[in-house]
């Protein structure tokens, strides 16, 4: 692989016509049930594909290319292995049409149900679909092996929800679960009309980098029942949700006195092991 390379250089991007890619007008529907709502600013677009580190021979995958919003700028990136999974046909066949360079590199699948795209390491992006973005996060960190970093649009509340350090109202069980696997970034907000429709929520852009030393967990499931058993209770003191996964005497140390909120991924990490 070759070093580090500019992506974009101000308005001096490649013609569509010299890529392949079509200016034709877009013709499709927008799927509620999908919670499709499109990006249509351009300088956004660039953005968020600006936010994804990429190095020629870098795998990528998109989730969600919709109407090819950031696509376009995708397939222009030099030297990159693409491809992008979308779930609605209709947009299979509009961005196969629009954008010939895409022939042979879209998965018409679900991406909670389809099977790793790339043998070795790939970057994760896109401009997820709200209504399953918590479980895209979720299909992340199965993937967690093979995606070191991944940069994606969600609505707000989940963005800040995703990022939030410990000691904070809207930190909680996916805040651990990822931060101790990933380094997470709020990058910026977006913009309601930027969007087709525009959406009854805001937004904004995350990356997540994962961690060269992740938390010290005793395992993965041990890690999430200890992790969700204690934020579904996440008024009350430790010690009451998290009874039945200590002994007695492990109970008496004070950092059950706590609330879930306040403990660190690390301090999670650590009683992990002392779980029962």
């Amino acid at each position: 692989m070759k070093g580090k390379y500019s992506q974009f250089a101000g308005e001096n991007i490649t013609p569509l016509a010299e890529t392949g890619l079509s200016l034709q007008p877009r013709m499709y529907t927008l799927k509620k049930s999908l919670g499709q709502h499109f990006l249509t600013d351009e300088n956004m677009c660039r953005k968020i594909v600006e936010s994804l580190p990429v190095i020629e021979g870098q795998q990528v995958l998109e989730v969600g290319p919709g109407g090819g919003a950031i696509t376009k700028y995708l397939l222009q990136l030099p030297g990159i292995h693409f491809k992008a999974v979308e779930l609605d046909k209709e947009k299979v066949q509009y961005l196969e049409k629009t954008y010939p360079a895409i022939q042979g590199k879209l998965i018409n699948e679900s991406i909670l149900e389809t099977a790793l795209p790339f043998e070795g390491q790939f970057r994760l992006i896109g401009n997820f679909p709200y209504n399953i973005s918590t479980q895209i996060m979720f299909r992340l960190l199965e993937w967690r092996a093979h995606v070191d970093v991944a940069v994606g649009m969600f609505q707000k509340e989940v963005a800040v929800r995703i990022a939030s350090a410990h000691k904070s109202k809207e930190y909680g069980i996916l805040s651990v679960l990822l931060q101790a696997f990933y380094k997470v970034e709020y990058l910026f907000e977006v913009h309601e009309n930027c969007f087709n429709p525009p959406p009854k929520v805001k937004s904004a852009v995350i990356r997540l980098t994962r961690l060269e030393q992740p938390a010290d967990i005793a395992s993965e499931r041990k890690f999430t029942v200890l992790v969700k058993t204690a934020f579904n209770q996440r008024r009350k003191q430790l010690r009451n949700p998290l009874k039945p996964l200590f002994d007695k005497e492990t109970l008496q140390d004070p950092i059950f006195t706590k609330r879930a909120e306040e403990l660190t991924v690390a301090e999670f990490a650590a009683l992990s092991h002392k779980m029962i």
